[in-house]
């Protein structure tokens, strides 16, 4: 039966669609316009991109300590929408702010503002979920947020990469072309928030009895906290989310600031992001088709096979898990542990190395290590089993791993 989202529904995603178009800003033109005013006050490329890099995670810092805060200041009754309103027109008015600073230390400044607004606007509108659709409805929701996200952020980038690449051809300077993109870039976002915030109502909130509404969320805060100990498969999600979402947003926001750097073309950079943002709109559809067809952990396999397919070089590979190296199967083990999966999610990463030249041995290690040996496994067992008996068991495990590892590295010319 075909997914139908409901009004409500889209409401939500359309703010993905407003938000998207301050990410893809972030990643594309800010970076450049950053590198445009650090040149004018003769700062060097060096010095510029560590200025950047040191301005990303300043925000990422800021966003890591208030999110838990915000996120639990706005399940009170009434305050997610106003919570929500504010990070969002801190990072719109923000945004105004940097197209008209002719200062690159006051951009900076600006942007880890605006950058850390947008970022704890996402906080409270991903826990608006719950109050938008159904617990069974949620993962398709969300997925085809993220999915019109790239589409709708094409919108606004188009007209900004018109006036920033033709700014002379319409009689504009280059900094009168940049205060009117990023304008159009905060106006689009405010746009794209405006049903939702017309529509929405709160009808999942927590009731403050006593004290301040700030003490009690301080004090839900602090329970949460405690419930994680119990709860350790959510802890070692929101881990592991925590440093893959800031590696992604470390791609988005260091990749074109890099190749501008590195002295790359910056039109031809700026076209192959617009690229990108078209065909992420029918792909991450298709993923999400992929994802409920073959299960989530597969397709999450998949997308790392695909990147250490095309994006790890093979000669780093064969160097470290290759037939040069004796302690491929040693390292193949100790990488596995922390990560968490099933067999199924390891087959597109065991393929993908196999490719580059990982020894078969190798690869067969690395698949047991992460099935096996997992540490959020370990951790789990350790309720259920006396820690002598666990050692006894990591160490037969372990032993069996490394010596099947290396029997198939010696029989591979056999089999492959």
């Amino acid at each position: 039966m075909k997914f139908r989202l409901n009004s409500m529904e889209k409401k939500w995603i359309l703010y993905d669609v407003g938000n998207s178009a301050f990410t893809l800003l972030v990643s594309t033109i800010m970076p450049i316009y950053f590198n445009y005013l650090a040149d004018q006050a003769g700062i060097s490329e060096v010095n510029y991109l560590a200025y950047w890099g040191y301005a990303t995670s300043a925000a990422t810092i800021i966003v890591a300590l208030l999110g838990p805060v915000l996120g639990t200041a706005s399940d009170t009754k009434g305050r997610r929408k106003k919570i929500f309103l504010a990070s969002l027109l801190v990072g719109a008015i923000g945004c105004v702010f940097l197209g008209f600073t002719q200062s690159w230390l006051w951009f900076i400044l600006l942007f880890v503002i605006a950058k850390s607004a947008y970022s704890l606007s996402l906080v409270v509108y991903d826990s608006m979920l719950p109050d938008i659709t159904t617990e069974e409805r949620s993962d398709e929701v969300s997925a085809q947020g993220y999915a019109w996200g790239y589409i709708g952020s094409c919108i606004p980038f188009i007209l900004s990469l018109l006036l920033v690449l033709f700014y002379e051809s319409l009689g504009l300077t280059m900094k009168t072309a940049m205060g009117i993109a990023f304008f159009l870039v905060a106006v689009w976002w405010i746009a794209m928030s405006v049903p939702l915030l017309k529509s929405y109502t709160q009808t999942h909130y927590q009731i403050v009895t006593s004290g301040s509404n700030l003490a009690a969320s301080f004090r839900r805060l602090g329970g949460i906290f405690s419930e994680l100990k119990e709860r350790r498969k959510v802890l070692f999600f929101l881990l592991a989310f925590f440093f893959y979402i800031d590696g992604v947003y470390t791609i988005i926001d260091m990749a074109t600031a890099y190749g501008t750097a590195l002295g790359l073309d910056s039109t031809g950079m700026l076209l192959a992001l617009l690229l990108v943002q078209v065909l992420g709109l029918p792909f991450a559809l298709l993923y999400i088709k992929l994802a409920d067809r073959f299960g989530a952990r597969f397709m999450v396999g998949v997308g790392i096979g695909a990147v250490i397919h095309n994006w790890i070089p093979q000669d780093f590979v064969t160097a470290v898990l290759g037939t040069g190296n004796p302690l491929g199967v040693l390292i193949a083990t100790v990488v596995g542990i922390p990560m968490y999966a099933d067999i199924f999610g390891c087959i597109p990463i065991a393929e993908a190395l196999l490719a580059k030249g990982a020894q078969l041995g190798v690869v067969l290690s690395f698949m047991m290590g992460v099935t096996t040996l997992s540490l959020p496994s370990m951790i789990m067992l350790r309720k259920a089993v006396k820690p002598k008996l666990l050692g006894v068991f990591i160490a037969i495990c372990t032993l069996g791993i490394i010596i099947v590892g290396y029997f198939f590295n010696a029989i591979a010319y056999l089999l492959v």
